[in-house]
């Protein structure tokens, strides 16, 4: 594929793109870079972009997708109340890095999302041959469980949530350019970008708070 062939399909996604996908994506775009100031306005405004994404997904019949962003919408909800509570000294959750029982949980999460993952692919997508005859499942259930675990730890304000949006992002742009979803995979190329600078920052607020502490 040229780059005069990228080109026009992204034009062509965008063209073919309905309001409320545009809305969706700029909104996840404000979200995510709300989360990397770690500022709690990451969670109303992601949560009107995964929301519509339900709808989208629903609309298309592509209950597999609408069931990764109704999770979405749920941790977003539960980060959200995490983000919001105060100490008695009426101090926000800090940023703070993961701690053993941290990775164990992400350990048994990932392989337990994994096998989910899979299993509602195969459900969803069983008549499909050649879908299973590449390597688009596979890859689509390993970022999806990356970025379920990467939910997870921005919820509890932990530095590594950006490194699995790192790698969750790193494999999506040429995963999505592959399916020749140009605008999509373009939309995961900034996500990588803010996902870097939010790590460089959450890890200056960590050390800043073990400082203090």
């Amino acid at each position: 594929m040229g780059f005069n062939d990228i080109l026009q399909l992204l034009y062509q996604n965008i063209a073919d793109s309905s309001w409320l996908e545009i809305v969706a994506a700029s909104s996840g775009l404000i979200s995510v870079w709300y989360a990397k100031k770690a500022n709690i306005l990451v969670y109303p405004i992601g949560i009107v972009s995964v929301l519509i994404y339900v709808y989208i997904c629903f609309n298309a019949q592509l209950y597999a997708d609408m069931g990764i962003n109704a999770y979405y919408f749920l941790f977003s909800v539960y980060g959200w109340i995490m983000w919001s509570q105060k100490t008695e000294n009426k101090k926000e959750l800090p940023v703070t890095f993961c701690n053993t029982i941290n990775y164990i949980v992400v350990a048994i999460l990932f392989v337990i999302s994994l096998v989910i993952i899979l299993a509602l692919l195969k459900f969803f997508k069983s008549d499909d041959m050649q879908y299973w005859g590449s390597f688009v499942p596979y890859t689509d259930t390993f970022t999806t469980s990356i970025f379920i675990i990467g939910m997870w730890l921005m919820a509890i304000k932990k530095v590594e949530n950006w490194l699995f949006w790192i790698v969750g992002d790193m494999v999506s742009v040429p995963l999505y350019l592959y399916k020749g979803l140009v605008f999509t995979s373009l939309q995961f190329f900034v996500f990588l970008i803010i996902a870097v600078l939010g790590y460089i920052e959450w890890k200056r607020l960590a050390r800043k708070e073990l400082n203090l502490a």
